[in-house]
């Protein structure tokens, strides 16, 4: 029996599913997935996790049972996954923060790939894979419904929350992998002309390792353009921070 078979046949995203009370890290367990062979749109959901990582190496935590956390294998996924997914995420928490509050503002894209609200990040996606054998795992974290006690008092000021309650994590879910079906389908032009719709970074000054300057778009193959006094450079990979104006 072939992995693929163990597995069952690819289907819709989200299909087959392995959800855990409690692991160290979706993305781990979503990658062993992939090695033995499961299909395309198998999705890891967890209560918990004891190592959640974003970014950069950093740890994505957050209180048990209050946040979407989830990762989904993608066998041959397309180029510039990590803006299509940031659109897919940002259209399902802006859909479940509306529904919350009147008002609520659009969700932000701040390149690549994290999601803000109200300037303070909801969501990260982080995304890992082995193009040499033509697949992704797409993590994708999303504060449904952590209150500002469950943040760190380091990150109370830049961290935000889609504000509802522990039982609209699977209805988000539902929102996000609707989404992403959408997204991954569409071509390229449509996917850059929302992320520009959504960036959060134009015309605000933010820095990188190698300079800083004024951010100037997205540019038609999905890098960050910045200004940086008289020059334009295009950035296709690393952190950006947001500086505030002085």
């Amino acid at each position: 029996m072939t992995g693929a078979e163990r597995y069952g046949a690819a289907g819709a995203l989200g299909t087959p599913r392995l959800h855990l009370r409690s692991t160290d890290s979706t993305n781990v367990r979503a990658r062993e997935l992939a090695t033995s062979g499961a299909p395309h749109g198998t999705l890891v959901t967890a209560g918990e996790q004891s190592a959640g990582r974003g970014r950069q190496g950093r740890t994505w935590s957050a209180s048990p049972g209050r946040a979407l956390l989830c990762s989904l294998l993608l066998r041959n996924p397309p180029a510039l996954l990590p803006l299509i997914a940031g659109v897919a995420v940002a259209e399902a928490a802006t859909a479940v923060a509306r529904s919350e509050e009147a008002g609520f503002s659009d969700a932000k894209l701040k390149w690549p790939n994290d999601v803000l609200i109200s300037g303070r990040k909801v969501a990260g996606i982080l995304v890992e894979g082995r193009p040499q054998e033509s697949w992704a795992v797409v993590g994708i974290g999303i504060n449904v419904a952590l209150r500002e006690q469950d943040f760190p008092p380091e990150l109370r000021s830049v961290a935000g929350t889609l504000g509802r309650e522990p039982d609209a994590i699977e209805p988000t879910l539902e929102r996000l992998l609707a989404a992403l079906e959408r997204w991954l389908a569409a071509d390229w032009s449509t996917v850059l002309a929302e992320v520009r719709s959504r960036d959060a970074l134009l015309g605000q000054p933010v820095r990188w390792a190698q300079g800083d300057g004024i951010a100037a778009g997205i540019d038609d193959d999905g890098q960050l353009l910045v200004d940086t006094g008289g020059r334009r450079v295009a950035l296709n990979a690393g952190e950006v921070h947001l500086l505030a104006r002085v």
